[in-house]
């Protein structure tokens, strides 16, 4: 059975995420896409909301 790969939008999303998490800043986004730069933008907000809630450790 093959598996299917990810869309490339969710991958972008999961990436700003992982960004996030890290600290990392926002202009580190790698894409020039506007669909793909504003998903990692959107991962990279909820990352952040959640560093600042005490999700996750500094």
């Amino acid at each position: 059975m093959k598996r299917q790969k990810r869309d490339r939008l969710d991958r972008a999303r999961a990436r700003g995420y992982q960004a996030g998490v890290t600290g990392k800043n926002r202009e580190s986004c790698p894409y020039q896409c506007l669909d793909a730069r504003g998903q990692w933008l959107g991962g990279w907000r909820d990352a952040m909301e959640g560093r600042g809630s005490g999700l996750f450790m500094k």
